[in-house]
């Protein structure tokens, strides 16, 4: 059963798209289901995709996956590289994530390109669609070759 935020909860998360996305991966990487929901949007149309899955549309839903997900703890994902498109009611942010992924060989470091969309709520900013599909090689060249500087 989703657990209701309280004013204090939308309170803090009212600041930017990048403190909601900071969030997000902090929760994940903890694995605390009530922190990750805090940062959605609790509304039907939201939606959800992880790597190779199926559209999964509404809060309870996106809830139930990641609770299935956390049962072996959090999700070991750093957002490395980001791209972002802000105006003033929305934001998408391209993220590569880098994974860890424990294997029988050992722990290896998987690629994720997400694209996170953000809306602002009467709570603040929220994450309404976060859809997330397998990296390939390449995605770990682009970190490889660091940030650009143009001076």
């Amino acid at each position: 059963m989703p657990r209701s935020k309280s004013k204090m909860q939308a309170a803090a998360f009212s600041g930017t798209p990048d403190d909601i996305e900071l969030a997000f991966y902090e929760a994940l990487r903890s694995g605390s289901i009530d922190k990750l929901m805090d940062c959605w949007a609790d509304e039907d149309e939201s939606a959800c995709i992880h790597p190779g899955g199926a559209r999964l549309m509404g809060a309870n839903t996106i809830r139930a996956s990641f609770e299935s997900m956390f049962t072996n703890g959090g999700i070991q994902a750093t957002p490395a590289h980001i791209s972002r498109v802000d105006s003033l009611a929305s934001a998408v942010h391209h993220v590569l994530e880098q994974v860890e992924v424990m294997t029988t060989d050992g722990l290896v470091q998987a690629y994720v390109i997400a694209t996170n969309v953000y809306h602002k709520t009467a709570q603040g900013w929220r994450l309404v669609v976060h859809h997330a599909s397998p990296g390939m090689l390449d995605e770990a060249q682009i970190l490889a070759q660091g940030p650009k500087v143009l001076h």
